[in-house]
């Protein structure tokens, strides 16, 4: 059910407070997937929400919910452009921009770590897990923090905060459009 997903993995997203959520979502028919993405475009698309399949594989797809708005502020940011021209992105504008994650996607066997700059998540702590592998970092929540660690703590306590009223809400009856914040 791919509502019960939209609240559990992404409710900082729909209530505004982050760009995007990414998570990986069984599947049983191709088919049935294209169109319940395609039905929940159409569903939150006036409140600035946008369902993007990444990939597919064995059963299983990446599915990508992001606030556009706060994606087209996030790449125009001081340094992004720069840091992902090293992996092969030529432009920041959204559309081309997820275009090419999409490909780096499908076609790399190692995760595209630049991930985290269509998440929302800050260009020094992007940076700072590529650097590093992974490792040394001052603490790791939503991601690894390698900068401002009291800034992210908070944020990783808001969107653990958020998550927690929308599946509550949810469960009390409230549907996913209602709990979207417009855009």
């Amino acid at each position: 059910m791919l509502e019960k997903y939209l609240i559990e993995h992404c409710s900082p997203t729909l209530a505004s407070l982050k760009t995007a959520n990414l998570f990986s979502y069984r599947y049983s028919s191709e088919q049935g997937l294209e169109q319940d993405v395609f039905r929940w475009n159409n569903h939150l698309a006036d409140k600035g929400i946008v369902l993007i399949i990444l990939r597919k594989r064995e059963g299983a797809a990446l599915i990508y919910v992001c606030r556009s708005s706060h994606l087209k502020r996030d790449l125009s940011r001081p340094g992004v452009a720069l840091f992902l021209q090293r992996y092969g992105y030529w432009s920041v504008e959204p559309a081309y921009a997820l275009l090419q994650l999409r490909q780096r996607l499908i076609e790399s066997e190692d995760f595209p770590h630049e991930i985290g700059v269509f998440l929302g998540y800050p260009l020094g702590d992007v940076i700072g897990f590529i650097k590093n592998a992974g490792k040394s970092s001052k603490c790791s929540g939503c991601w690894k923090v390698y900068c401002n660690e009291c800034e992210a703590v908070r944020t990783f306590a808001k969107y653990k905060k958020c998550r927690e009223i929308y599946v509550r809400l949810w469960k009390d009856g409230r549907s996913v459009r209602q709990l979207t914040v417009a855009a």
